[in-house]
């Protein structure tokens, strides 16, 4: 048996009221709760949240929500892995019926059901623990610099300065969508272990401030146009 759950607390900073603003016409979060939803992979879809308008917003389209998230736990310190702990530890016994665990991100409208059925596969198939979706970086991180007293460029990886960006190892990035984890390996903390879910680089956006947010409402209309 799977289960998803949905964190989204209320204090966010850098973009207000950010899990339920509204994005094409829909507050964020009713994009993750009705793609796993329609996925047909979860027995409950579940939303933590300290925020009572998130936690109506939630309900409306179709999430539950146990209770009320502690305040302890809705910093911006707190791990996720201690809100799925929290949330397990709510479901009681019934928590030992699940296998996989799926956090999805409550600002994730780009998802789909088959990145969530596919990533499942993948872990399945690698009989891993955990499956994190990825995206290639769009310029070589290996080639990056820093400034600097006196706006002065300093390589970070001088090793690499000479060398050509088609001859670099490709490196991957947590696109910030959701994560796949089986409930004893949520229980260790660290997931990152896990088997890889590739993505392509431009149909995710990690939406952290504003312009990420107007980014990610006009990739969204492109690809509404396209389809």
């Amino acid at each position: 048996m799977n289960l998803a759950i949905i964190p989204a607390r209320g204090g966010s900073k850098r973009i207000q009221k950010k899990n339920i603003k509204l994005f094409h016409g829909k507050p964020i979060i009713s994009y993750s709760i009705l793609t796993a939803i329609s996925s047909g992979l979860f027995e409950r879809v579940i939303v933590s949240s300290d925020d009572d308008k998130i936690i109506d917003i939630s309900k409306k389209y179709g999430a539950e929500v146990l209770s009320k998230r502690s305040s302890e736990l809705s910093d911006d310190f707190t791990p996720i892995n201690s809100v799925i702990k929290d949330v397990l530890i709510e479901l009681g016994d019934e928590a030992l019926n699940y296998k996989n665990i799926c956090c999805i991100y409550a600002c994730s409208p780009f998802i789909t059901t088959d990145d969530l059925i596919n990533s499942l596969n993948i872990m399945e198939e690698f009989s891993a623990l955990s499956c994190i979706p990825v995206a290639e970086f769009n310029s070589s991180p290996q080639r990056a610099f820093k400034i600097e007293k006196g706006n002065r460029l300093k390589w970070i990886y001088p090793e690499f300065r000479l060398t050509r960006t088609q001859d670099l190892e490709k490196i991957y990035h947590d696109i910030g969508a959701f994560a796949w984890a089986t409930k004893e390996k949520w229980n260790t903390g660290d997931i990152s272990d896990g088997v890889a879910y590739k993505v392509p680089n431009n149909i995710f956006i990690d939406i952290d401030t504003m312009e990420d947010w107007k980014r990610a409402e006009l990739l969204y209309e492109i690809s509404l146009n396209a389809s």
